[in-house]
């Protein structure tokens, strides 16, 4: 009896003890073979040390969405788990708007306004279709600030088990660039060039109003080279990035330089070009038609120097974003989307970062670059589909094209690059070279520094209607949204990154889903197996179990 006793004493000290340890260590374990789980670096130093609470609010909640969507919000859910463990501050909670029918109407007008527009869904399940609204979108506030975190990442053409996939891809991103908002204070700066007929300021006013929410933005003219250029040059060393949007004047050899030294100095900088000067809004005239010839920027020994050129020749390819015509005469005229082959739509195969899980991105009358051999690393970022062709320049352009059918041999040229980022040590355009002035501290290497070449202006000029800005990259008449501000705002942020949060972006999760369809197809069948099958077992067991007994025990 006083055995029995010490060992429960034994037993009990034990259980004791290693819940005692239990509460004191404490350990998550992800096994999942690609880390979904574990959070990136770069996002734990984003929330380190964060001391008062960031509050999120996560408007995915609710049983009557398609289950795509309950993997997303369980997704979710663990994912912020794992920010709570790294930083107790990180507090957030499920909030379904739609639960309480009399003020179903309100929620979704008051969330609609702040800029959390509902998205309708399809459920098919057992056969059945049904219509679903979410709201796939969560607030952070912090110290009086709140942002909006998408849940959602859009891919033109993705399935609802696609969306869910990329969405899941995209989680830890969202959120760390939530949180990075909030907590993080502005450094870096960015000067928009003009002086060189670049675009107005309403037709980017879109982007920069985005890149406002991490950076300190400001225009930059290079007007007052030809008059100071040493102080020119001094001032826009001042700035972390510069970026030309389009410009249509050629730059001087005076400018060049600047351009060029501040490169040397480790600047980095955002070109968006076009070697060919043919605009969309110039057909719209009563031809329909109108030339596009060579633009002169004088920069082509620019950028050969430094290992890209800009070819004068216009992309036309199959794969391409429509163009939306009247067609009909009068009151009986309908708007609709045509194709059009000047409006390439690019992509990349690339992880790079600034394009990995990217959605399509929209050109109009994009120009060929070619990249050439020196010590710069280059990394294709897009480029269009294969099915292309090259046009020469002077060439008639006309909106007839719509009503011809392509010939598809043709477009034969195959894959076309379209922007291109460059990393490395760069050599001065004006290496050996006489200067346009003199420089009190010429450089003619730079330190390890960044640049990307995007061959087209209009791939960050968003539309304007009523003299009012809309958003970059949506097509209000199809209704798409192309993946131009993604692409440009991923951009800015890997030239200019500093914690690391672009990589986060890099992380790869494989989902997997069940097929709905085959369900419903096998659903019978697999009732059966489930439940026929485990009963038939029982019964053969218990007959067998019997014949054994009654075989061993009987004499």
């Amino acid at each position: 009896m006083n055995k029995n006793i010490k060992h429960i004493t034994i037993l009990l000290v034990a259980i004791f003890a290693i819940n005692f340890l239990g509460s004191k260590v404490f350990k998550r374990f992800d096994l999942t073979t690609d880390n979904r789980y574990t959070l990136s670096e770069s996002a734990v130093n984003i929330i380190k040390d964060v001391e008062s609470p960031i509050i999120v609010d996560i408007f995915l909640e609710g049983d009557d969405f398609p289950s795509e969507f309950r993997r997303l919000q369980k997704e979710t859910k663990q994912l912020l788990e794992e920010f709570s463990t790294k930083n107790s501050n990180i507090l957030f909670s499920f909030i379904n708007p739609l639960e309480d029918e009399s003020t179903r109407e309100r929620n979704i007008q008051q969330l609609t306004q702040r800029g959390l527009t509902p998205m309708q869904l399809r459920e098919q399940e057992n056969g059945k279709t049904t219509q679903a609204i979410i709201f796939p979108w969560a607030l952070a506030s912090y110290n009086d600030q709140t942002v909006i975190i998408p849940l959602i990442k859009n891919k033109i053409g993705a399935t609802q088990q696609e969306l869910v996939t990329n969405s899941v891809q995209h989680l830890e991103y969202a959120f760390s660039d939530g949180f990075n908002k909030l907590t993080k204070p502005k450094r870096r700066k960015i000067a928009v060039l003009k002086g060189n007929d670049q675009l107005e300021d309403k037709y980017i006013a879109d982007f920069a109003k985005k890149l406002g929410e991490y950076y300190f933005i400001a225009p930059f003219t290079l007007d007052s080279v030809a008059s100071n250029p040493q102080k020119t040059l001094q001032d826009i060393k001042a700035f972390d990035l510069i970026i030309s949007a389009k410009p249509t004047k050629a730059f001087t050899e005076e400018e060049k330089l600047v351009l060029d030294q501040f490169t040397m100095n480790g600047g980095k900088s955002l070109w968006l070009v076009d070697a060919v000067a043919m605009e969309k809004d110039s057909l719209y005239n009563d031809t329909g038609k109108n030339f596009a010839v060579t633009r002169d920027l004088n920069l082509t020994d620019f950028f050969f120097k430094y290992g890209v050129r800009i070819n004068p020749v216009m992309i036309s390819t199959l794969y391409s974003a429509p163009i939306t015509l009247a067609i009909g005469e009068g009151s009986e005229s309908q708007f609709q989307p045509l194709r059009w082959p000047y409006s390439p739509l690019a992509s990349s195969n690339s992880t790079h970062p600034i394009v990995n899980n990217l959605n399509l991105v929209k050109f109009d009358f994009a120009n060929q670059i070619d990249t050439l051999k020196n010590n710069i690393n280059k990394t294709i970022l897009l480029e269009t589909a294969p099915l292309t062709k090259l046009e020469g320049t002077p060439r008639e352009v006309s909106l007839d094209l719509v009503t011809k059918e392509p010939e598809p041999t043709l477009f034969n040229k195959g894959n076309q690059t379209l922007a291109v980022l460059l990393e490395g040590e760069f050599t001065s355009v004006f290496n050996n070279r006489i200067k346009p002035f003199q420089l009190s501290e010429g450089k003619n290497k730079s330190p390890f520094t960044k640049m990307i070449v995007v061959a087209d202006g209009d791939v960050i000029k968003n539309d304007v209607l009523k003299n009012k800005p809309q958003e970059l990259g949506f097509d209000r008449w199809t209704g798409k949204t192309y993946g131009n501000k993604e692409f440009l705002l991923n951009a800015v942020n890997y030239l200019l990154d500093d914690d690391g949060l672009i990589n986060i972006r890099s992380k790869e999760i494989t989902m997997a889903f069940l097929d709905q369809q085959k369900i419903a197809a096998q659903k019978t069948r697999w009732q059966l197996i489930n439940i026929a099958f485990p009963m038939v077992l029982l019964i053969l067991f218990g007959l067998g179990f019997n014949y054994i007994r009654k075989k061993k025990y009987t004499s």
